[in-house]
């Protein structure tokens, strides 16, 4: 993506995270007003930090509307909606930090067991969807800051899907992305 493209979506999500603040509500905005390269289906994450800390973070996992559309609707869901925080009061807008995430499509691993997926992870590079009957979680490749080491990152994706650190079950299903950042 370009970096007019880049900016535009930033200050898209910007004024959808400043419309929720002001108005607890999505920012009206029609797909047909976006340019033509933001009309296009996409699927991206929107991680709001402040002093370093994570803010919200809420995405789509797979291109479903045009990417404007989702970039907006995640940067309103991700300042009032992460059920992990209260939703973000106008006083939290100074000092804010916007990350978009633009996700690629994802590819299947297909693995026999945990050694094998550990094997096949690209820390830094991947980022990983899990699945298990009702259990589902993702980490984006942002993650490998926190989470340096497969062993760790895996676990702690498993408890975030609700899951025992050391599960695995022939449900497990797993699949691996890469994201474009923008900030």
């Amino acid at each position: 993506m370009n970096s007019e493209a880049r900016g535009q979506l930033l200050e898209l999500a910007w004024q959808s995270i400043r419309h929720a603040v002001e108005q607890a509500s999505p920012l009206p905005l029609r797909s047909e007003d976006c340019p033509a390269t933001l009309r296009e289906d996409g699927a991206c994450f929107v991680t709001l930090r402040r002093g370093g800390e994570l803010r919200g973070c809420i995405g789509s996992l797979q291109a479903h509307r045009p990417l404007c559309q989702d970039v907006v609707h995640n940067a309103y869901a991700a300042a009032l909606e992460d059920p992990r925080f209260m939703p973000l009061r106008a006083e939290e807008l100074d000092g804010l930090e916007l990350h978009i995430s633009l996700l690629g499509p994802s590819e299947p691993l297909e693995v026999a067991n945990e050694a094998a997926l550990l094997k096949a992870l690209r820390p830094g590079v991947d980022g990983l969807i899990l699945e298990d009957g009702p259990h589902r979680a993702t980490f984006l490749p942002s993650v490998w800051e926190q989470l340096p080491e497969p062993v760790q990152f895996l676990q702690q994706l498993k408890r975030k899907a609700g899951l025992p650190p050391n599960h695995w079950s022939d449900t497990l299903r797993f699949a691996r992305y890469q994201c474009e950042s923008i900030e």
